[in-house]
């Protein structure tokens, strides 16, 4: 254990932030943008001390904290980190403040205040940072659950109207029916999830030694003996919910809906770190605690996530509102992560893990830029422009960068990923690696046909108006397409974080599998001798 709790004071800064700007009366509006911006870049600076304090070489979690919470049930405030949780955490914090400078008047006209809305802002950053770090299974729950309230208030309260009167009461209503739509969804999710949350303490407490109670430690239930059928409901009761969350075909439905309604700033929020708990609870507690179910449901699991990847990049193709095709992109996205995850391979589950965090970056550099286009015409429809470059050089080619990144051009960091993803699943199912790879080229014609639409060609009337990126919003945008292409030369840096944790995890698995040629932590040494096949 740590001496200094930085992982409750990560999660816990934001959230203290959160309080106070909620409770500030409505005149300071005007300071809620600063105060929220403030407090995440403090938030960022915890981060970067936390991950310098990481030891990649060491295994487990570290920077851990536990205290009794619920002794009754066996439950405890109990927070780590391993690679892959560091990873997402990073994330997390990288990504805050961009979106609240992104987001700086998106508060404004709302149903409630701009001090709500940073404040949900900032909720939601303290909760995911909860998510990410819980080592006990009810923890992680209840932030699983909590992250709900800021989101729903978020999409139902804030959004873009744009035109007249009508217009805005349509948007007004398509805001509260997705909203509406994504936490009855992920409540479904999240009732399944718990349920299988009591049979985990119904397992512990009969397993207990005498003397002893449950646990909910992550650490005690991977240990936990488990009878076969027992472990594949449970098993099913987490997927299912994190299938939701991920989200992967067929359980998709509310996304777009909630893409289409919400802020730009707030489908960043959704999509690149939200969204982030569904794989990441795949990986974490899926393989970690039923290995054997996971390995019985892989095969169905690999076909969801193929069909996800092929799906969502046809659909996007066929999308003409530039805020659904973009949700559309993610679920093809999320099925590479899946699939990543359910090849049991080292380069399989590397390159998910490094495929959630670019994931996240290539999607909130794609989501704010085009937000920033309709916010200045005021219509989402692709065909609603023509010839943009002409008059916003600088916007049309950050939103090239975003595009060329979200189809995984190689030299930005996606592409790295990627490629691990297919390595991995290609050891496995040739078949499957196969079809995924279609998902490549669909990504190409959805990224570069709304490319051609909108930014070349003729100049229309409504493009003609739309001025280019301001200082603020290029500010926004610069971290995101440097550390883009940054990691899409030096994927390392994170790898070596990563690469230690995915072993571990597929070491409780218990699938063996043949051994990379060159492994993932030795692919960017041009001396590495090749690895042992198993």
């Amino acid at each position: 254990m740590t001496e200094f709790p930085w992982l409750s004071v990560l999660a816990g800064l934001p959230l203290l932030g959160a309080v106070v700007l909620g409770c500030l009366p409505r005149g300071t509006a005007r300071l809620a943008p600063a105060m929220a911006l403030g407090v995440s870049l403090a938030t960022l600076g915890v981060g970067i001390v936390v991950a310098l304090l990481f030891d990649p070489d060491a295994a487990g979690f570290q920077l851990s904290e536990q205290y009794d919470w619920i002794p009754a049930l066996g439950a405890s405030y109990a927070v780590g980190v391993d690679g892959i949780g560091l990873t997402l955490v990073l994330l997390t914090v990288v990504l805050s403040p961009v979106v609240i400078l992104a987001s700086w008047r998106d508060g404004e006209g709302g149903r409630w205040s701009a001090n709500a809305f940073f404040a949900w802002m900032l909720g939601l950053e303290g909760l995911a940072i909860g998510v990410f770090a819980a080592t006990d299974v009810l923890l992680f729950y209840v932030f699983f659950e909590a992250t709900l309230i800021p989101i729903y208030f978020l999409i139902g309260g804030y959004g873009g109207a744009y035109g007249g009167a009508v217009e805005r009461a349509r948007e007004g209503t398509q805001r509260s029916y997705a909203a509406v739509k994504f936490l009855l969804y992920s409540l479904v999710g999240g009732l399944l999830m718990l349920a299988s949350v009591v049979g985990l303490y119904v397992v512990s407490a009969d397993e207990a030694a005498p003397g002893e109670g449950p646990s909910y430690l992550f650490t005690d239930l991977v240990q936990l003996p488990m009878d076969e059928t027992v472990g594949r409901l449970l098993f099913l009761g987490f997927f299912v919910a994190f299938a939701v969350k991920a989200p992967m075909f067929p359980f998709h439905t509310w996304l777009p809906d909630a893409a289409a309604s919400a802020t730009p700033g707030t489908s960043v929020l959704l999509v690149s770190i939200l969204d982030k708990i569904g794989t990441f609870g795949m990986i974490r507690f899926c393989l970690g605690l039923f290995p054997e179910a996971s390995q019985w449901a892989s095969p169905v699991v690999i076909v969801l996530a193929v069909v996800s990847i092929l799906y969502g990049a046809l659909v996007a193709i066929g999308q003409s509102d530039i805020r659904r095709l973009v949700a559309y992109t993610s679920v093809s996205h999320f099925g590479f992560i899946v699939l990543g995850v359910f090849v049991f391979t080292a380069q399989g589950g590397s390159g998910a893990t490094l495929y959630m965090f670019n994931h996240g970056l290539s999607t909130a550099a794609l989501f704010l830029v085009t937000g920033m286009l309709i916010q200045r015409g005021g219509s989402a429809r692709i065909n609603g422009y023509g010839g943009v470059q002409k008059v916003a050089p600088v916007l049309a080619g950050t939103f090239l960068v975003a595009g060329l990144s979200s189809l995984s051009l190689p030299g930005l960091s996606p592409f790295v990923s990627e490629f691990l993803v297919l390595a991995g699943t290609f050891r496995v199912s040739v078949v499957a690696a196969v079809f995924a790879t279609l998902g490549i080229v669909l990504a190409a014609l959805y990224i570069l046909i709304m490319y051609q639409r909108t930014m070349n060609g003729p100049l229309n009337a409504r493009s003609m108006a739309v001025p280019d990126l301001r200082a603020r919003e290029r500010l926004v945008l610069a971290p995101l397409l440097a550390l883009i292409l940054v990691l899409g030369f030096y994927p390392q840096v994170l790898l070596e974080v990563i690469d230690p944790a995915v072993g571990a995890t597929l070491e409780q698995v218990g699938v063996e599998q043949p051994e990379p040629d060159v492994p993932v932590s030795e692919a960017s040494n041009p001396t590495g001798v090749a690895g042992s096949r198993s």
